[in-house]
Protein backbone atom coordinates (compact mmCIF):
# COMPACT_ATOMS: atom_id res chain seq x y z
CA UNK A 1 0.00 0.00 0.00
CA UNK A 2 2.80 2.34 0.73
CA UNK A 3 4.30 1.68 -2.60
CA UNK A 4 1.69 2.35 -4.46
CA UNK A 5 0.82 5.68 -2.13
CA UNK A 6 4.18 6.43 -3.46
CA UNK A 7 3.80 6.00 -7.18
CA UNK A 8 0.78 7.75 -7.23
CA UNK A 9 2.13 10.66 -5.86
CA UNK A 10 4.93 10.75 -8.51
CA UNK A 11 2.40 10.44 -11.28
CA UNK A 12 0.62 13.89 -11.08
CA UNK A 13 4.70 15.54 -11.04
CA UNK A 14 5.40 13.49 -14.18
CA UNK A 15 2.58 15.12 -15.87
CA UNK A 16 2.75 18.83 -14.54
CA UNK A 17 6.44 18.11 -15.97
CA UNK A 18 5.28 17.20 -19.69
CA UNK A 19 2.77 20.16 -19.31
CA UNK A 20 5.13 22.66 -18.51
CA UNK A 21 7.47 21.45 -21.37
CA UNK A 22 4.50 21.55 -23.73
CA UNK A 23 4.35 25.31 -22.39
CA UNK A 24 7.56 26.11 -23.53
CA UNK A 25 6.80 27.09 -26.99
CA UNK A 26 4.36 28.74 -26.02
CA UNK A 27 6.27 30.74 -23.97
CA UNK A 28 9.11 31.65 -26.73
CA UNK A 29 6.22 32.39 -28.69
CA UNK A 30 4.95 35.18 -26.34
CA UNK A 31 9.09 36.45 -26.16
CA UNK A 32 9.18 37.20 -29.59
CA UNK A 33 5.67 38.95 -30.09
CA UNK A 34 5.94 41.12 -26.98
CA UNK A 35 9.11 43.38 -25.67
CA UNK A 36 8.04 41.81 -21.95
CA UNK A 37 11.85 40.64 -21.41
CA UNK A 38 13.27 44.60 -22.82
CA UNK A 39 10.84 46.64 -20.08
CA UNK A 40 12.51 44.33 -17.38
CA UNK A 41 16.10 44.79 -18.48
CA UNK A 42 15.68 48.96 -18.02
CA UNK A 43 14.18 48.09 -14.69
CA UNK A 44 17.20 45.75 -13.66
CA UNK A 45 19.63 48.44 -14.92
CA UNK A 46 17.55 51.54 -12.94
CA UNK A 47 18.16 49.55 -10.01
CA UNK A 48 21.83 49.31 -10.13
CA UNK A 49 22.17 52.85 -11.02
CA UNK A 50 20.17 53.88 -8.19
CA UNK A 51 22.60 51.84 -6.31
CA UNK A 52 24.94 53.03 -7.51
CA UNK A 53 24.27 56.54 -7.81
CA UNK A 54 23.76 55.93 -3.81
CA UNK A 55 27.58 55.24 -3.52
CA UNK A 56 28.19 57.56 -5.54
CA UNK A 57 26.67 60.52 -3.25
CA UNK A 58 28.69 58.82 -0.03
CA UNK A 59 31.88 59.80 -1.95
CA UNK A 60 30.41 62.78 -2.50
CA UNK A 61 29.68 63.39 0.91
CA UNK A 62 33.70 61.92 2.21
CA UNK A 63 35.57 63.86 -0.35
CA UNK A 64 33.41 66.68 -1.65
CA UNK A 65 32.52 70.21 -0.60
CA UNK A 66 29.26 70.41 0.76
CA UNK A 67 28.58 73.98 0.42
CA UNK A 68 27.08 75.58 -2.87
CA UNK A 69 30.01 77.33 -5.57
CA UNK A 70 29.86 80.64 -5.78
CA UNK A 71 31.40 82.62 -8.89
CA UNK A 72 34.64 82.81 -7.16
CA UNK A 73 34.93 80.37 -4.64
CA UNK A 74 33.67 77.27 -2.43
CA UNK A 75 35.15 76.72 0.80
CA UNK A 76 35.23 73.44 1.66
CA UNK A 77 33.66 71.73 4.77
CA UNK A 78 34.35 68.62 7.24
CA UNK A 79 30.99 66.20 6.42
CA UNK A 80 29.26 64.63 8.86
CA UNK A 81 30.09 61.70 9.79
CA UNK A 82 26.84 60.55 10.89
CA UNK A 83 25.32 60.99 7.49
CA UNK A 84 27.96 59.32 5.96
CA UNK A 85 27.23 55.92 7.81
CA UNK A 86 23.71 56.13 7.08
CA UNK A 87 24.06 55.53 3.82
CA UNK A 88 27.04 53.46 3.62
CA UNK A 89 25.77 50.44 5.62
CA UNK A 90 22.92 49.72 2.53
CA UNK A 91 25.48 50.47 0.21
CA UNK A 92 27.60 47.42 1.13
CA UNK A 93 25.66 44.81 -0.87
CA UNK A 94 25.39 47.01 -3.77
CA UNK A 95 29.58 47.57 -3.93
CA UNK A 96 29.59 43.33 -4.17
CA UNK A 97 27.08 43.72 -6.60
CA UNK A 98 28.60 46.07 -9.44
CA UNK A 99 32.02 44.35 -8.32
CA UNK A 100 30.86 41.40 -10.70
CA UNK A 101 28.33 42.87 -13.05
CA UNK A 102 29.54 43.03 -16.73
CA UNK A 103 27.89 46.21 -17.44
CA UNK A 104 29.17 49.84 -17.95
CA UNK A 105 29.52 51.60 -13.88
CA UNK A 106 32.95 51.85 -12.79
CA UNK A 107 33.10 53.09 -9.28
CA UNK A 108 35.68 55.45 -8.07
CA UNK A 109 34.01 56.65 -4.57
CA UNK A 110 37.45 55.93 -2.87
CA UNK A 111 39.44 58.23 -4.72
CA UNK A 112 37.47 61.32 -5.73
CA UNK A 113 34.36 60.33 -5.08
CA UNK A 114 33.04 60.29 -9.27
CA UNK A 115 31.03 57.69 -11.20
CA UNK A 116 32.64 57.35 -14.60
CA UNK A 117 33.11 54.87 -17.18
CA UNK A 118 35.50 52.49 -17.00
CA UNK A 119 36.39 52.61 -20.68
CA UNK A 120 37.12 56.61 -19.83
CA UNK A 121 40.90 57.62 -18.44
CA UNK A 122 40.87 59.60 -15.74
CA UNK A 123 41.69 63.55 -16.20
CA UNK A 124 45.66 64.41 -15.89
CA UNK A 125 46.79 67.64 -15.70
CA UNK A 126 49.79 70.00 -17.41
CA UNK A 127 52.46 71.85 -16.48
CA UNK A 128 54.20 74.07 -19.43
CA UNK A 129 56.72 76.93 -18.78
CA UNK A 130 58.64 79.21 -20.88
CA UNK A 131 62.33 79.93 -20.02
CA UNK A 132 63.12 80.97 -23.30
CA UNK A 133 62.63 84.99 -23.23
CA UNK A 134 65.40 87.09 -21.71
CA UNK A 135 62.60 89.27 -19.73
CA UNK A 136 60.92 86.64 -17.69
CA UNK A 137 60.07 82.82 -17.00
CA UNK A 138 56.58 81.97 -17.06
CA UNK A 139 54.76 78.36 -15.97
CA UNK A 140 51.19 77.59 -17.14
CA UNK A 141 49.22 75.09 -15.44
CA UNK A 142 45.81 73.57 -16.28
CA UNK A 143 43.85 70.43 -14.63
CA UNK A 144 44.51 69.62 -10.27
CA UNK A 145 45.96 73.05 -9.12
CA UNK A 146 46.56 73.85 -6.01
CA UNK A 147 47.97 76.95 -4.19
CA UNK A 148 48.98 77.69 -0.75
CA UNK A 149 50.48 81.26 -0.99
CA UNK A 150 52.34 81.61 2.73
CA UNK A 151 54.66 78.70 1.77
CA UNK A 152 54.47 80.18 -2.07
CA UNK A 153 53.80 77.07 -3.43
CA UNK A 154 51.93 75.47 -6.09
CA UNK A 155 51.03 71.99 -6.91
CA UNK A 156 50.14 70.32 -9.84
CA UNK A 157 48.69 67.03 -9.16
CA UNK A 158 48.68 63.64 -11.35
CA UNK A 159 50.55 65.37 -14.59
CA UNK A 160 49.64 64.14 -17.96
CA UNK A 161 53.11 62.72 -20.38
CA UNK A 162 53.32 65.35 -22.27
CA UNK A 163 53.96 68.13 -19.38
CA UNK A 164 56.98 69.76 -18.71
CA UNK A 165 58.92 67.37 -16.01
CA UNK A 166 61.62 69.33 -13.90
CA UNK A 167 64.05 67.73 -12.11
CA UNK A 168 62.81 66.58 -8.87
CA UNK A 169 59.47 67.35 -10.05
CA UNK A 170 60.21 71.08 -8.53
CA UNK A 171 60.47 74.38 -10.78
CA UNK A 172 60.84 77.83 -8.99
CA UNK A 173 59.50 81.41 -10.44
CA UNK A 174 60.21 84.86 -9.32
CA UNK A 175 57.11 86.45 -11.29
CA UNK A 176 58.48 89.85 -12.38
CA UNK A 177 60.08 90.23 -15.94
CA UNK A 178 63.54 91.63 -15.32
CA UNK A 179 65.72 88.39 -14.77
CA UNK A 180 68.36 89.97 -16.96
CA UNK A 181 68.72 92.20 -13.56
CA UNK A 182 69.67 89.43 -10.66
CA UNK A 183 70.84 92.13 -8.07
CA UNK A 184 67.02 93.07 -8.40
CA UNK A 185 64.89 89.67 -9.17
CA UNK A 186 66.58 88.93 -5.77
CA UNK A 187 63.48 91.46 -3.80
CA UNK A 188 61.18 89.04 -5.84
CA UNK A 189 59.79 86.32 -4.04
CA UNK A 190 60.26 82.60 -5.46
CA UNK A 191 57.43 80.93 -6.09
CA UNK A 192 57.71 76.95 -6.07
CA UNK A 193 55.41 74.80 -8.35
CA UNK A 194 55.46 71.01 -7.63
CA UNK A 195 54.70 68.07 -10.29
CA UNK A 196 54.65 64.34 -10.64
CA UNK A 197 56.25 63.03 -7.53
CA UNK A 198 56.85 66.04 -5.86
CA UNK A 199 53.15 66.79 -5.63
CA UNK A 200 51.98 62.94 -4.68
CA UNK A 201 51.19 64.33 -1.04
CA UNK A 202 49.42 67.56 -2.06
CA UNK A 203 47.62 69.49 0.70
CA UNK A 204 44.13 69.12 0.83
CA UNK A 205 41.73 72.24 -0.87
CA UNK A 206 40.20 74.59 1.48
CA UNK A 207 39.14 76.99 -1.19
CA UNK A 208 37.66 75.99 -4.59
CA UNK A 209 37.72 78.72 -7.24
CA UNK A 210 36.22 78.11 -10.79
CA UNK A 211 38.44 81.02 -12.53
CA UNK A 212 42.18 80.80 -13.63
CA UNK A 213 44.53 82.62 -11.66
CA UNK A 214 47.37 84.72 -12.64
CA UNK A 215 50.34 85.22 -9.85
CA UNK A 216 52.51 88.93 -10.71
CA UNK A 217 54.42 90.79 -7.87
CA UNK A 218 54.53 93.89 -6.86
CA UNK A 219 58.08 94.17 -5.41
CA UNK A 220 61.41 94.95 -7.13
CA UNK A 221 61.06 98.65 -8.98
CA UNK A 222 57.13 98.93 -8.06
CA UNK A 223 57.74 102.56 -6.00
CA UNK A 224 58.84 103.84 -9.57
CA UNK A 225 55.78 104.73 -12.28
CA UNK A 226 57.56 104.17 -15.45
CA UNK A 227 58.77 100.66 -14.07
CA UNK A 228 55.23 100.06 -12.24
CA UNK A 229 54.01 100.28 -16.07
CA UNK A 230 56.84 98.62 -18.02
CA UNK A 231 56.88 95.56 -15.30
CA UNK A 232 54.26 95.15 -14.03
CA UNK A 233 50.57 96.81 -15.74
CA UNK A 234 51.36 96.47 -19.19
CA UNK A 235 52.43 92.64 -18.45
CA UNK A 236 49.49 91.64 -16.61
CA UNK A 237 47.17 93.15 -19.50
CA UNK A 238 49.50 90.89 -21.56
CA UNK A 239 48.78 88.32 -19.67
CA UNK A 240 45.32 88.36 -18.04
CA UNK A 241 43.29 90.61 -20.25
CA UNK A 242 42.22 87.45 -22.19
CA UNK A 243 40.29 86.40 -19.36
CA UNK A 244 37.54 89.21 -19.68
CA UNK A 245 37.63 90.41 -15.86
CA UNK A 246 36.94 86.14 -14.79
CA UNK A 247 40.62 85.54 -13.11
CA UNK A 248 42.00 86.05 -9.88
CA UNK A 249 44.86 88.60 -9.31
CA UNK A 250 46.85 87.06 -6.91
CA UNK A 251 50.37 89.38 -5.69
CA UNK A 252 53.35 88.15 -4.04
CA UNK A 253 55.75 90.72 -2.51
CA UNK A 254 51.81 92.41 -1.75
CA UNK A 255 52.49 96.25 -1.31
CA UNK A 256 48.68 97.74 -0.22
CA UNK A 257 50.03 100.89 -1.51
CA UNK A 258 50.67 100.12 -4.97
CA UNK A 259 47.35 98.05 -5.02
CA UNK A 260 45.23 101.31 -3.82
CA UNK A 261 47.30 103.07 -6.69
CA UNK A 262 46.26 100.95 -9.83
CA UNK A 263 42.86 99.90 -8.48
CA UNK A 264 41.06 101.37 -11.53
CA UNK A 265 43.68 98.94 -13.94
CA UNK A 266 43.18 96.12 -11.19
CA UNK A 267 39.23 96.33 -10.97
CA UNK A 268 38.76 96.42 -15.26
CA UNK A 269 41.26 92.91 -15.42
CA UNK A 270 39.67 90.78 -13.17
CA UNK A 271 36.02 91.28 -10.87
CA UNK A 272 37.47 89.65 -8.06
CA UNK A 273 40.25 91.07 -5.22
CA UNK A 274 43.37 90.89 -5.40
CA UNK A 275 44.62 88.12 -3.12
CA UNK A 276 47.79 88.45 -0.78
CA UNK A 277 49.73 85.64 -1.63
CA UNK A 278 52.06 85.77 0.82
CA UNK A 279 49.80 86.23 3.96
CA UNK A 280 47.17 83.55 2.51
CA UNK A 281 47.38 80.82 4.57
CA UNK A 282 44.48 78.61 2.47
CA UNK A 283 44.64 75.45 -0.03
CA UNK A 284 43.22 77.11 -3.28
CA UNK A 285 42.14 75.25 -5.90
CA UNK A 286 42.06 76.37 -9.78
CA UNK A 287 40.93 74.88 -12.55
CA UNK A 288 44.09 76.69 -14.19
CA UNK A 289 47.02 79.06 -13.19
CA UNK A 290 49.82 81.49 -14.80
CA UNK A 291 52.86 82.36 -12.83
CA UNK A 292 54.81 85.12 -14.14
CA UNK A 293 53.45 87.86 -16.59
CA UNK A 294 54.16 88.58 -20.00
CA UNK A 295 56.72 91.10 -20.76
CA UNK A 296 58.48 92.39 -24.09
CA UNK A 297 60.57 95.54 -23.93
CA UNK A 298 60.48 98.77 -21.93
CA UNK A 299 56.85 100.19 -22.20
CA UNK A 300 55.82 98.20 -24.92
CA UNK A 301 54.10 95.47 -26.70
CA UNK A 302 55.23 93.07 -29.30
CA UNK A 303 52.75 92.19 -31.00
CA UNK A 304 54.18 88.73 -32.57
CA UNK A 305 55.43 87.84 -29.11
CA UNK A 306 52.16 88.16 -27.53
CA UNK A 307 50.48 84.93 -26.94
CA UNK A 308 46.77 87.22 -27.99
CA UNK A 309 48.47 89.48 -30.48
CA UNK A 310 47.80 92.01 -28.03
CA UNK A 311 49.70 95.93 -29.44
CA UNK A 312 49.72 99.12 -27.41
CA UNK A 313 46.68 100.44 -29.22
CA UNK A 314 44.89 98.20 -27.21
CA UNK A 315 47.05 98.92 -24.12
CA UNK A 316 45.78 102.36 -24.31
CA UNK A 317 42.13 101.75 -25.17
CA UNK A 318 41.77 99.24 -22.08
CA UNK A 319 43.24 102.11 -19.72
CA UNK A 320 41.08 104.27 -21.10
CA UNK A 321 37.65 102.25 -20.65
CA UNK A 322 39.42 101.69 -16.83
CA UNK A 323 39.20 105.34 -16.70
CA UNK A 324 36.48 106.75 -18.32
CA UNK A 325 38.37 109.14 -20.76
CA UNK A 326 35.91 110.43 -22.76
CA UNK A 327 38.75 111.69 -25.23
CA UNK A 328 39.99 109.35 -27.55
CA UNK A 329 41.72 111.63 -30.30
CA UNK A 330 42.92 115.19 -30.83
CA UNK A 331 41.63 117.65 -32.81
CA UNK A 332 43.82 120.67 -34.68
CA UNK A 333 42.55 124.01 -33.30
CA UNK A 334 42.05 126.97 -35.70
CA UNK A 335 44.71 129.66 -34.65
CA UNK A 336 41.62 132.41 -35.03
CA UNK A 337 39.18 130.69 -33.29
CA UNK A 338 40.27 132.40 -29.93
CA UNK A 339 41.47 128.53 -28.79
CA UNK A 340 44.14 127.30 -27.45
CA UNK A 341 45.70 123.38 -27.63
CA UNK A 342 46.53 122.44 -23.92
CA UNK A 343 49.58 121.81 -22.90
CA UNK A 344 50.59 119.69 -19.85
CA UNK A 345 54.21 120.62 -18.22
CA UNK A 346 55.31 117.59 -16.10
CA UNK A 347 57.66 119.52 -13.02
CA UNK A 348 60.19 117.86 -11.11
CA UNK A 349 61.27 119.07 -7.69
CA UNK A 350 64.59 116.78 -7.09
CA UNK A 351 66.70 116.32 -9.62
CA UNK A 352 66.64 117.25 -13.32
CA UNK A 353 63.81 119.33 -12.29
CA UNK A 354 63.27 122.93 -14.27
CA UNK A 355 65.47 125.69 -12.67
CA UNK A 356 63.52 128.16 -14.40
CA UNK A 357 59.99 126.77 -15.08
CA UNK A 358 58.35 129.70 -14.65
CA UNK A 359 59.94 131.34 -17.58
CA UNK A 360 59.18 127.98 -19.78
CA UNK A 361 55.78 128.14 -18.51
CA UNK A 362 55.48 131.92 -19.45
CA UNK A 363 57.17 131.19 -22.99
CA UNK A 364 55.15 128.06 -23.62
CA UNK A 365 51.87 130.38 -23.37
CA UNK A 366 53.12 133.30 -25.10
CA UNK A 367 53.39 130.99 -28.56
CA UNK A 368 49.60 130.02 -28.18
CA UNK A 369 49.44 126.91 -25.26
CA UNK A 370 47.07 126.40 -22.50
CA UNK A 371 49.76 125.31 -19.88
CA UNK A 372 48.80 123.14 -17.07
CA UNK A 373 51.50 123.12 -14.00
CA UNK A 374 51.95 119.41 -12.96
CA UNK A 375 53.63 118.96 -9.83
CA UNK A 376 54.08 115.92 -8.41
CA UNK A 377 51.23 116.51 -6.05
CA UNK A 378 48.77 116.25 -8.96
CA UNK A 379 50.73 113.69 -10.67
CA UNK A 380 50.35 111.60 -7.26
CA UNK A 381 46.66 111.23 -8.15
CA UNK A 382 46.50 108.44 -10.75
CA UNK A 383 43.09 108.78 -12.01
CA UNK A 384 43.02 112.90 -11.61
CA UNK A 385 45.68 113.18 -13.49
CA UNK A 386 45.02 110.99 -16.12
CA UNK A 387 41.83 113.04 -16.75
CA UNK A 388 43.84 115.64 -17.29
CA UNK A 389 46.49 114.21 -19.39
CA UNK A 390 43.96 113.16 -21.33
CA UNK A 391 42.63 116.73 -21.45
CA UNK A 392 45.89 117.81 -23.52
CA UNK A 393 47.38 117.97 -26.44
CA UNK A 394 50.62 117.99 -25.53
CA UNK A 395 52.84 116.69 -23.04
CA UNK A 396 56.17 118.34 -21.82
CA UNK A 397 58.91 117.31 -19.42
CA UNK A 398 62.24 116.25 -18.54
CA UNK A 399 63.27 112.82 -18.57
CA UNK A 400 61.68 110.52 -15.65
CA UNK A 401 59.00 108.76 -14.79
CA UNK A 402 56.23 111.31 -14.68
CA UNK A 403 56.48 111.12 -18.62
CA UNK A 404 55.10 107.32 -18.47
CA UNK A 405 52.26 109.60 -18.17
CA UNK A 406 51.94 109.95 -22.14
CA UNK A 407 49.99 106.95 -22.32
CA UNK A 408 46.97 108.79 -21.15
CA UNK A 409 47.50 111.16 -24.21
CA UNK A 410 44.85 110.88 -26.92
CA UNK A 411 45.54 109.77 -30.00
CA UNK A 412 47.63 112.37 -32.63
CA UNK A 413 48.60 114.17 -29.30
CA UNK A 414 52.49 114.95 -28.96
CA UNK A 415 55.33 114.22 -26.22
CA UNK A 416 58.72 116.58 -25.71
CA UNK A 417 61.54 114.62 -23.80
CA UNK A 418 63.66 117.18 -22.59
CA UNK A 419 66.98 114.95 -22.09
CA UNK A 420 69.60 115.88 -19.91
CA UNK A 421 72.93 116.63 -20.73
CA UNK A 422 76.15 114.50 -20.43
CA UNK A 423 75.30 111.79 -23.18
CA UNK A 424 72.03 110.22 -22.30
CA UNK A 425 70.36 110.60 -25.94
CA UNK A 426 69.93 106.94 -26.83
CA UNK A 427 69.04 105.75 -23.23
CA UNK A 428 66.53 108.00 -22.66
CA UNK A 429 65.18 107.75 -26.25
CA UNK A 430 65.12 103.65 -25.68
CA UNK A 431 62.94 104.32 -22.91
CA UNK A 432 60.66 107.18 -23.60
CA UNK A 433 61.09 107.91 -27.35
CA UNK A 434 61.21 104.60 -28.97
CA UNK A 435 57.88 103.24 -27.67
CA UNK A 436 55.60 106.67 -28.25
CA UNK A 437 54.72 105.83 -32.11
CA UNK A 438 53.29 102.62 -31.29
CA UNK A 439 50.94 104.10 -28.74
CA UNK A 440 49.37 106.82 -31.94
CA UNK A 441 51.30 109.92 -30.21
CA UNK A 442 54.18 112.25 -31.56
CA UNK A 443 57.54 112.31 -30.62
CA UNK A 444 59.68 115.05 -30.46
CA UNK A 445 62.99 115.54 -28.03
CA UNK A 446 65.32 118.35 -26.76
CA UNK A 447 68.69 117.33 -25.98
CA UNK A 448 70.18 120.07 -22.99
CA UNK A 449 73.39 121.61 -23.89
CA UNK A 450 76.73 122.19 -21.26
CA UNK A 451 75.45 125.72 -21.20
CA UNK A 452 71.72 123.91 -19.75
CA UNK A 453 72.74 121.87 -16.85
CA UNK A 454 74.02 123.31 -12.86
CA UNK A 455 76.83 120.61 -13.49
CA UNK A 456 78.61 123.88 -15.17
CA UNK A 457 78.37 125.26 -11.63
CA UNK A 458 79.59 121.99 -10.05
CA UNK A 459 82.41 120.91 -12.39
CA UNK A 460 85.13 123.12 -14.34
CA UNK A 461 84.61 123.16 -17.82
CA UNK A 462 87.79 121.48 -18.25
CA UNK A 463 86.76 118.41 -16.39
CA UNK A 464 85.87 114.98 -18.09
CA UNK A 465 82.57 115.60 -17.31
CA UNK A 466 82.52 118.24 -19.73
CA UNK A 467 85.22 116.78 -21.97
CA UNK A 468 84.29 113.43 -22.26
CA UNK A 469 81.16 112.00 -20.25
CA UNK A 470 80.80 108.74 -22.35
CA UNK A 471 84.32 107.82 -20.25
CA UNK A 472 82.00 108.57 -17.17
CA UNK A 473 79.69 105.71 -19.31
CA UNK A 474 82.05 103.60 -19.45
CA UNK A 475 82.50 103.13 -15.75
CA UNK A 476 79.25 101.75 -15.23
CA UNK A 477 75.79 102.84 -14.29
CA UNK A 478 76.22 103.87 -10.64
CA UNK A 479 78.98 107.29 -11.65
CA UNK A 480 75.98 107.91 -14.47
CA UNK A 481 73.09 108.20 -12.53
CA UNK A 482 74.84 109.63 -9.46
CA UNK A 483 76.08 112.65 -11.88
CA UNK A 484 74.08 112.98 -14.81
CA UNK A 485 70.47 111.46 -13.47
CA UNK A 486 70.37 112.38 -10.07
CA UNK A 487 73.42 115.34 -9.86
CA UNK A 488 72.40 117.71 -11.69
CA UNK A 489 68.91 120.54 -13.05
CA UNK A 490 68.33 122.28 -16.07
CA UNK A 491 68.23 125.49 -16.88
CA UNK A 492 66.50 125.84 -20.00
CA UNK A 493 67.97 127.97 -22.88
CA UNK A 494 64.76 130.14 -23.15
CA UNK A 495 65.09 131.27 -26.99
CA UNK A 496 66.09 127.49 -28.01
CA UNK A 497 62.84 126.60 -26.09
CA UNK A 498 60.76 129.12 -27.60
CA UNK A 499 61.57 127.96 -31.24
CA UNK A 500 60.65 123.85 -30.03
CA UNK A 501 57.49 125.46 -28.95
CA UNK A 502 56.62 127.18 -31.88
CA UNK A 503 57.31 124.28 -33.90
CA UNK A 504 55.13 122.04 -31.72
CA UNK A 505 52.08 124.64 -32.26
CA UNK A 506 52.44 124.56 -35.69
CA UNK A 507 52.04 121.15 -35.65
CA UNK A 508 48.87 120.72 -33.77
CA UNK A 509 46.92 124.05 -35.22
CA UNK A 510 45.59 124.64 -38.16
CA UNK A 511 44.93 127.99 -39.73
Amino acid sequence: MKARRNESRKKPRCGGAVAAWLLVPLLVLVVLKTDWLLQVTPRLDSERVRKGQQLFDVGKLKDADPTPKTPDSVAEGTPSPASSDEIAGDSIDAIEDLKHENDSLAMKGAIDGSLRSSDVAAPRSKLTCNFSSERMNTCAMEGDVRMHGKSASFYVVAVSDDSYRPENGTVVIRPYPRKWEKWSMLTVREVTILSGAAAAAPPRCTVRHDVPVVVFSTGAYSRNFFHSMTDIVIPLFNTAREYDGQVQLVATDYKNKWITQFRHILAALSVYPVIDFDADDAVRCFPSARVGVEGHAELRIIPALSRKGYTMTDFRDFLRSAYSLKRAWTTPVKRSSGQRPRLVMVLRRKSRSLTNEAEAIATATEVGFEVVAAGPEMVADMAQFAEVVSSCDVMVGVHGAGLTNMVFLPNNGTVMQIIPYGGLRWDCYAELGYPVPEMGIHYVEYEATAEETTLKDVYPRDHVVFTDPLAIHKKGFDPVYEIFLEGQNVTLDIDRFRGAMQQIYQSVTIS
